[in-house]
């Protein structure tokens, strides 16, 4: 799969209709170092490549799976801060405006 990396990467995108999107690189069974294919450096240049975050995850040992759920939910807050910055506070006078302020979606 790590060859397939910049492939997915383009189709994520192409779908998203986006020239970026967030998203994390994870290299999982990192327990296994003794049977290790890509090394962790390959790993890191990969993600520099794409511009991402580099974790390594094993789901045996729990490393680092909470926190690639954690980067990643990170990740997307920022991009979209980025997308729709929060609105201004309302100025005093707005909030004493009387009514409700709904939002459906």
């Amino acid at each position: 799969s790590f060859e397939e990396i910049y492939k997915f990467q383009r189709q994520i995108l192409r779908v998203k209709d986006r020239d970026e999107f967030p998203m994390i690189l994870v290299g999982n069974k990192a327990d296994l170092d003794h049977q290790r294919q890509v090394t962790q450096e390959e790993g890191q240049q990969l993600a520099r490549q794409l511009k991402v975050t580099y974790m390594e995850a094993s789901a045996k040992i729990r490393l680092n799976v909470d926190q690639a759920f954690h980067e990643l939910v990170r990740v997307i807050r920022k991009f979209q801060e980025q997308e729709c910055p929060p609105s201004p506070e309302p100025t005093r006078k707005e909030k004493d405006k009387k009514g409700c302020h709904c939002v459906i979606f």
